[in-house]
C-alpha cells in the first residue's frame, strides 16, 4: 500500500487560512506529518507561530461585527452547507483521518468523518435557538435579555478525534456569533485543514481561521493573545490548567474538556444468560479498544461483582482478544496505532510497571519497542487495585484493569476515589439501581447498559480536573459562548 490510497489536502498544506486567504508561515518553518500505522511521513504542512496567530486574530476581530449581526439562521445556512460538502467528501476525509491519526478506517474514521458532518448541520439547525427572555419586572417596565457573542473564539483540539472535536468548536463558536482561530493537533491536522478547504467559499473572510503549528509556540500565542475573548480547549488535564491560568491572567472565557479514568460498574443482574453477552460488548465498546483506548471517555476502570466475575471476564477478554489489530487503511482491521511514539512508549511504561507489580494478564502483554506501526494489542489487567498507577492515572492506550467488588457503597466510593470526573458507565436492567447509583457517580456523563459515544444535542462535559463547561449542545453553546445582556425600558416616560 502507498500514500496513494488517501488525497491530501492541496491549498491546505499551506497550514494557515487567514482573513479568506491560505497563507505559508511567515518564516516558512514546516512540520513533518507521519502515519502511525506505516510509519511514514505523510506530507509536510506550514508550521505557523505567534505571527501568523496575531494575524489571524486581528481579521476574526474585523470580520465580527458584520458576522455577528448577521441573521441567525444565514449563519445556520453556512454551516449546514459545509456539514453536506464533508457528507459528500466522507469517504476522502476518513481515509485521511485514518492514515494521520492511526484510527482504523472501518471501526472510527468513517465514524467520524460522517459524525463530524452531523455535527455541522445540528449546528447549522439550532443557530436560530439563540434566544433572550423577557422579565415582568411590573408595570410601566419592558425588560428583557438576548445572548450575544462574546467576539473572537481560540480553540484549540487534540489528535484522537481531530474532525469531531474540531466541528463541535467551529458550530458552537460559529452558530452563536463568534468568530474563529482554531488551532489543529500537530500530530493530525489534515483533515482539518481539508475541512477548512471546503469551507473557504462559505464564510466571510476573517470568520473562520485556521493556524497550524507546536503547542509550545502557536497555542501558546493563542492562548495568551488579549484579542480572545474565550479559549476552548480539549487535551490534557496538564495543558488544561495551562490555558485556564492563560485566560484567568485577563479574565478571559474558558471551556476545557479534559482527560478521564471512567468507571465501568457492573451489577450481577446485567450478566444473567440474555443479558451477558451485550453487556460484555458494550464493556468492549466502552474502554474504546477500537480507538486504541485513545479517548477520554474510555471506561478503563471495571468494577465487576463478585459473584459473576468468573461469567463476565471471560466474555470479555474474549470480545477484546478477537480484535484485529494492523494498518488503520487495512478494512479488515478493527484497531489501528497509537499516535507516535511518545504515546506509545508512555503506555509501555505504565503496563510494564504493573506486570513487576505483580499484576496478571488476562489477555495482552507489555508492549515492546517497534520497527512497524504503533500497534499495542488490547490488554485487561486484573490482581491489582484501586491506588495503584495504572488504575489511577489516565493511560491513554488500549489498556483496562478490572477489579472485583462486592458492596454498593464501597464500589461507589471506589469509582469516585480520582480527580477525574468526565464519564461513566452503568449496568444493570433495575431502574432504582440506576438511579441510585446515577445520583452518587461523580461524573458529567453517565451512560447506562451501552458504551456509545457522543450525540449531538447532549450536554458533555467533566467536573473535578476532568473539565469546565459542556458541549455538543445548543444549551452548552449558548452558556459558553454568549454573554446574557439585559435590556430595561422605561415605558409612557
Amino acid at each position: 500500500m502507498t500514500i496513494l490510497d488517501y488525497t491530501l489536502p492541496t491549498d491546505g498544506l499551506a497550514g494557515c487560512f487567514i482573513d479568506g486567504k491560505w497563507h505559508w508561515p511567515e518564516n516558512g518553518a514546516r512540520i513533518g506529518i507521519e502515519n502511525p500505522s506505516r510509519r511514514d511521513v505523510v506530507c509536510e504542512i506550514g508550521k505557523g507561530g505567534a505571527a501568523e496567530i496575531d494575524l489571524a486574530v486581528a481579521a476574526a476581530k474585523k470580520a465580527h461585527p458584520g458576522w455577528a449581526a448577521l441573521a441567525a439562521s444565514e449563519r445556520g445556512r453556512m454551516l449546514s452547507e459545509l456539514g453536506n460538502r464533508l457528507s459528500t467528501h466522507h469517504e476522502e476525509v476518513a481515509r485521511l483521518l485514518a492514515a494521520e491519526t492511526g484510527n482504523a478506517i472501518k471501526t472510527q474514521s468513517r465514524g467520524e468523518a460522517n459524525g463530524a458532518a452531523g455535527v455541522l448541520k445540528y449546528y447549522g439547525g439550532v443557530a436560530v435557538e439563540q434566544k433572550g427572555e423577557t422579565l415582568p419586572l411590573g408595570p410601566g417596565l419592558f425588560s428583557y435579555t438576548t445572548r450575544e457573542p462574546l467576539g473572537v473564539v481560540g480553540s484549540i483540539i487534540p489528535w484522537n478525534s481531530p474532525l469531531q472535536l474540531g466541528t463541535v468548536k467551529i458550530g458552537m463558536a460559529l452558530a452563536t456569533g463568534n468568530c474563529l482561530v482554531l488551532k489543529p493537533a500537530e500530530d493530525a491536522p489534515l483533515a482539518v485543514l481539508r475541512l477548512m478547504e471546503m469551507a473557504a467559499d462559505i464564510f466571510p473572510p476573517g470568520v473562520f481561521n485556521v493556524v497550524t503549528g507546536i503547542g509550545e509556540e502557536a497555542g501558546a500565542a493563542l492562548a495568551q493573545h488579549p484579542g480572545i475573548a474565550k479559549l476552548s480547549f480539549t487535551g490534557s488535564s496538564e495543558v488544561g490548567k495551562l490555558i485556564a491560568h492563560a485566560a484567568a491572567d485577563r479574565i478571559a472565557n474558558v471551556t476545557l474538556e479534559l482527560g478521564g479514568k471512567s468507571p465501568c460498574i457492573v451489577f450481577p443482574d446485567a450478566c444473567t444468560p440474555e443479558r451477558i453477552d451485550q453487556t460484555a460488548q458494550n464493556v468492549v465498546n466502552a474502554m474504546r479498544f477500537a480507538r486504541q483506548g485513545q479517548s477520554c471517555t474510555a471506561g478503563s476502570r471495571l468494577f465487576v461483582h463478585a459473584s459473576v466475575w468468573e461469567h463476565l471476564l471471560p466474555r470479555v477478554a474474549e470480545k477484546a482478544a478477537a480484535m484485529k489489530v494492523g494498518d488503520a487503511l487495512d478494512d479488515e482491521m478493527d484497531i489501528g496505532a497509537v499516535i507516535n511514539e511518545e504515546r506509545y512508549g508512555a503506555i509501555c511504561s505504565y503496563v510494564a510497571e504493573a506486570e513487576a507489580e505483580g499484576a496478571t494478564f488476562l489477555i495482552g502483554e507489555t508492549p515492546t519497542a517497534t520497527e512497524g506501526g504503533f500497534h499495542p494489542v488490547p490488554t485487561i489487567l486484573t490482581g491489582l487495585d484501586n491506588n495503584w498507577r495504572i488504575a489511577r492515572e489516565e493511560v491513554f492506550g488500549p489498556v483496562l484493569v478490572a477489579l472485583p467488588w462486592e458492596d454498593e457503597a464501597e464500589v461507589v466510593k471506589m469509582a469516585n476515589d480520582t480527580h477525574y470526573g468526565l464519564a461513566a458507565f452503568i449496568f444493570s436492567p433495575d431502574m432504582d439501581t440506576v438511579q441510585r447509583m446515577t445520583r452518587q457517580i461523580d461524573a458529567g456523563w453517565i451512560q447506562v447498559n451501552q458504551g456509545g459515544g457522543q450525540i449531538p444535542g447532549m450536554s458533555y462535559g467533566g467536573i473535578k480536573q476532568s473539565g469546565l463547561g459542556s458541549e455538543y449542545s445548543i444549551e452548552g453553546a449558548l452558556e459558553s459562548y454568549t454573554f446574557r445582556k439585559n435590556v430595561t425600558i422605561g415605558l409612557g416616560s
